[in-house]
């Protein structure tokens, strides 16, 4: 009966991974297309195509779902056309929370995003009322091992770099949009192993939050993210590490 109940334990795990891989693709794919749509097919000259190829490639996407992905893009192939859509709300704590979606029914999503403010201590707002609370940031990470933050800054002294910054063994440098694409493909192209890679939005003021308000703030993230639409979600949440830990640990 042990050895029935350890592999049915498996499988369930197994199964578990396995849809939360294909929903990654799925997203992954859904902006591979859209960005294909918008700036064509040439990663070289496609900047946010070039972006989203490279997550592709970092979560072991196969090149042929890469190469649809582009082709429905283009309209080679037949696929569903994806709208663009940004929810903007507070969750608990009164922490500010932002949503970027690609959807091809609003009618659908927007419902999606509105109960899980609701039923997580949270609410909707208007178009523009957290955003101003975020910038729009590139953010490039590598291993404290393979560089120093002297060595990076000399590397890349001809780019105005928004700071650089060594911890828990990872050099992580922020910079301008503009000057990300060049950079990250300069870093590449001198073989260092980029563990984050992306233009994201970073918050400019943050809310610290005690153990309570964490748990439901983690909560209504991963409700969020787990929604078949969404892209990203970008919080300006504070956990403390000694919190986080405990929340970690299950305590």
């Amino acid at each position: 009966m042990s050895g029935h109940s350890k592999c049915s334990t498996i499988k369930r795990k197994k199964g578990a991974l396995d849809a939360k891989k294909g929903a990654i693709f799925t997203k992954i794919i859904r902006e591979i297309t859209v960005s294909a749509r918008e700036g064509g097919a040439d990663i070289e000259t496609n900047a946010r195509l070039r972006t989203a190829v490279l997550k592709a490639k970092a979560n072991n996407m196969p090149n042929d779902n890469i190469e649809r992905g582009i082709k429905k893009g283009i309209g080679k192939l037949e696929g569903v056309t994806y709208e663009e859509v940004r929810y903007e709300g507070y969750g608990p704590g009164g922490v500010a929370v932002m949503i970027d979606c690609l959807t091809d029914n609003k009618n659908r999503t927007t419902p999606e995003i509105r109960s899980a403010f609701s039923k997580n201590g949270g609410s909707l707002g208007e178009a523009g009322s957290v955003n101003y609370l975020f910038a729009r940031k590139g953010i490039i990470t590598i291993d404290s091992a393979e560089a120093t933050e002297d060595s990076l800054i000399e590397f890349l002294i001809d780019f105005d770099i928004d700071d650089i910054k060594t911890e828990d063994s990872q050099i992580t440098i922020t910079i301008s949009p503009e000057n990300f694409h060049e950079v990250s493909k300069l870093l590449m192209d001198k073989k260092f192993n980029l563990l984050m890679n992306e233009i994201t939005y970073i918050p400019l003021t943050t809310i610290p939050l005690d153990e309570k308000k964490a748990m439901q703030v983690l909560k209504i993230i991963e409700v969020l993210e787990d929604l078949d639409d969404t892209q990203n979600v970008y919080s300006n949440y504070d956990i403390p590490d000694e919190i986080m830990m405990k929340i970690s640990q299950g305590q």
